[in-house]
């Protein structure tokens, strides 16, 4: 079964990346660790344009003690 795709809503990782002023590779590795939903068409890997301009990314550094896990510290 084919499943219909609107080109519109897909975009390239060069193209999310200057949508977020990144670099490309930073969008790509967001990938890797399947923060976005992908599409492969061709060889070409593209992202769902509404995901890339409502990503919020996560602070850097580790995540604070009792934040993390249930229960927090004992």
């Amino acid at each position: 079964m084919k499943r219909k795709v609107d080109p519109d809503q897909w975009i390239s990782q060069a193209e999310a990346a200057k949508l977020r002023g990144v670099s490309r590779q930073a969008i790509a590795g967001l990938v890797r660790k399947g923060r976005f939903e992908t599409l492969s068409i061709g060889g070409k890997t593209l992202l769902r344009r509404s995901e890339v301009e409502e990503f919020q990314p996560k602070p850097p550094g580790p995540v604070p003690k009792g934040k993390g896990k249930k229960g927090g510290s004992v």
